[in-house]
């Protein structure tokens, strides 16, 4: 019964954040010429996650580099809902005006960008941190303001993807048939699909009830979102799949910021990407720290997945194929050889 009620909290937090963001939706910036500027952002999660802390670090770096008067209001917990909804909001300018999103949850507006979270892309966490140190992705960041109008200004995550199961999965036998929940670009579930397991793209909100409810089996994620959001208490095998260093683009409103003051715009753009570095560090860095205190508190298991190396010659043509159809071709090559 505890854990039902506490997915109905979970789903009813996230209604009531659509209601909030709705009935605040006019933009709440005011004119260039005015003194103040109040900036809005949203995060699913609490102050002690990764996203949240790289916010906060944002918004301390615009005050810092700005001159002028600018005010940030974080609402944090899914108050405003979840990332599909942020998207939607951002596209709009209506509601928040900053906020960090999986690449995923972009991919209606612009097909393209969820290659750059594509599993088994980066080799290695150096690899990973050569690409977005990079311009690697600036083909992937015109696609996304042209078409969403939602600038990106830095790039944070590093959190290690691996499979959460109800039941444990650590061998091919075992993926396959396995009913589990990726993210909506079409790109995630292809590649799961290629490793036979059976891949349905279904709301986060909806991810807990879902495994308790035995509607899926599992999912996958990395360690700060299993931990702070308590998908142990219904998923607690945990295979080392290590399929995915997470990219996750620090996006603002493309209508907020043109409505900015210049000197502001330029503080935003430099926030953002020392932001993002910062974000990067830490949650990199606390990524296998919060895997190993699950672990000690007994509320994980981790596995190794038996013959990870067979799972990376299964995805090369699928994520070839994906590549050439949405004209990327030079770019995954490009991100290969770096």
């Amino acid at each position: 019964m505890k854990l039902f009620d506490m997915a109905k909290r979970r789903n009813l937090g996230c209604a009531l954040g659509l209601a909030l963001a709705l009935a605040v939706g006019a933009p709440s910036i005011t004119p260039a010429n005015a003194q103040e500027v109040t900036l809005r952002g949203a995060s699913m999660f609490d102050e002690n996650h990764a996203f949240t802390k790289t916010m906060v670090k944002f918004a301390e770096l615009v005050d810092e580099y700005y001159d002028g008067d600018v005010k940030f209001d974080l609402r944090l917990n899914s108050e405003l809902g979840v990332e599909s909804d942020y998207v939607n909001f951002l596209q709009q300018g209506v509601a928040i005006d900053y906020t960090i999103l999986a690449p995923s949850n972009m991919a209606k507006f612009a097909p393209s960008i969820p290659l750059m979270d594509m599993p088994f892309l980066f080799r290695d966490l150096d690899h990973w941190e050569k690409v977005l140190s990079s311009t690697t992705f600036a083909p992937l960041e015109e696609e996304l303001l042209k078409n969403a109008d939602i600038k990106i200004i830095g790039y944070t995550g590093g959190g290690v993807r691996n499979l959460l199961s109800s039941e444990p999965v650590v061998n091919l036998d075992d993926l396959q048939g396995h009913k589990m929940r990726v993210m909506g670009a079409p790109i995630q579930a292809q590649i799961f699909a290629a490793l036979t397991a059976a891949p349905s793209a279904i709301a986060y909100n909806e991810v807990y009830n879902a495994i308790q409810s035995g509607v899926i089996a599992g999912f996958e994620n990395e360690a700060a979102s299993i931990q702070n959001l308590k998908f142990y208490e219904v998923a607690p095998n945990v295979t080392l799949t290590r399929h995915t260093i997470t990219v996750r683009p620090i996006v603002f409103s493309g209508k907020t910021y043109r409505n900015l003051p210049e000197g502001l715009q330029a503080a935003i753009q430099k926030a953002g990407m020392e932001a993002g570095a910062y974000g990067r560090e830490l949650e990199s860095r606390e990524d296998g720290l919060k895997l190993q205190e699950m672990i000690d508190a007994g509320q994980i298991k981790a596995t190794e997945f038996e013959n990870r190396e067979k799972l990376l010659e299964m995805v090369v043509p699928v994520q070839d194929a994906y590549a050439a159809e949405i004209g990327a071709s030079d770019l995954l090559t490009a991100i290969r050889d770096m």
